[in-house]
């Protein structure tokens, strides 16, 4: 029996401390702590890492003070574009959608790609289909546009339309009593962003990847930046060939060509042997993790 353990992200960025307030930050920390609870029950009673990354990260859509699924960014049209992924690191089977509208839980329709499509990554209406098809919960737009998105979209339009502003991205890895790992990372883009932009979130070896033979990464920052260095797949392969410890390896990933990939940077990982990692270049990191029975640790400021 394996020493299981779940870590989550809720988005690294760089910002100014006044910009979160006291309730926001209390909803952020309920939130991050709900969807660790609901992960970490499944692997407690021995279910597995896919169930549990899927429970974490469902949660965390479902919460309108984070970045998936109902708090997703609005695109500069007004409109919700949601990208996801998840992957089985016993398997190497992966669902992947991008720029899906109405679908309450992008990350259970990854899931349902792996269960019901040939394919690893479904779009648009292709994506809307199949949610359709296996009779997953759909949302009006309105269920999308909450004030605090809204506000941010009216604010961004009014002061540079063609500058989307930076935003985050949720997303869990685990390892079940099993020995075996995986990853889940969905996301409502960026505030602003143009109308068919994908970022790293549903990009396999982009900002998510796992494999039993080294680990499950799941990225969050700035995704061009993220894409271009291919993080997740870049933490996999310094633990699989170079044998860096997981950390050492997700350090080495968010500093990776620094002056050429610049920009925020955060990435959460496990290997199988229980090892957790979480790495960023930001001030803020809304995270947690709980190790066994060990006691669940949930912060968001760089120095808690």
């Amino acid at each position: 029996m394996s020493q299981y353990a779940l870590v989550l992200h809720g988005g690294a960025v760089t910002m100014e401390p006044s910009k979160l307030t006291p309730e926001e930050e209390a909803q952020q920390r309920q939130g991050l702590q709900e969807a660790l609870q609901a992960g970490w029950q499944i692997l407690h009673d021995g279910g597995t890492a896919l169930d549990a990354v899927e429970a974490a990260v469902r949660s965390l859509e479902n919460n309108e003070h984070f970045n998936a699924g109902r708090g997703s960014g609005l695109t500069r049209q007004g409109e919700v574009e949601m990208d996801a992924a998840i992957m089985d690191g016993r398997t190497l089977q992966a669902g992947a959608v991008s720029g899906v509208k109405y679908v309450q839980n992008p990350i259970s329709l990854a899931r349902k790609v792996i269960a019901n499509s040939p394919h690893v990554c479904l779009s648009g209406e292709g994506a809307l289909e199949l949610a359709l098809e296996c009779g997953l919960p759909l949302q009006p737009p309105s269920y999308f546009q909450t004030g605090k998105t809204r506000q941010e979209w009216l604010e961004i339009m009014q002061r540079n339309p063609a500058a989307p502003a930076s935003h985050d991205t949720v997303g869990a890895v685990a390892l079940d009593q099993a020995g075996n790992l995986a990853v889940a990372t969905s996301t409502g883009g960026l505030e602003g962003q143009s109308k068919g932009r994908v970022g790293d979130s549903p990009v396999l070896g982009g900002g998510t990847y796992a494999s039993n033979e080294a680990c499950a990464v799941s990225c969050t920052g700035d995704g061009e930046v993220i894409l271009r260095g291919a993080l997740a797949h870049e933490v996999y392969a310094l633990v699989k060939y170079s044998r860096l410890p997981l950390n050492e390896a997700c350090q080495a990933a968010v500093h990776l060509r620094d002056e050429e990939l610049r920009g925020d940077k955060g990435i959460i990982g496990v290997d199988p042997q229980g090892n957790i990692a979480l790495e960023f270049n930001t001030n803020v990191m809304r995270r947690a993790y709980r190790v066994g029975t060990d006691k669940p640790y949930v912060a968001i400021w760089r120095n808690e």
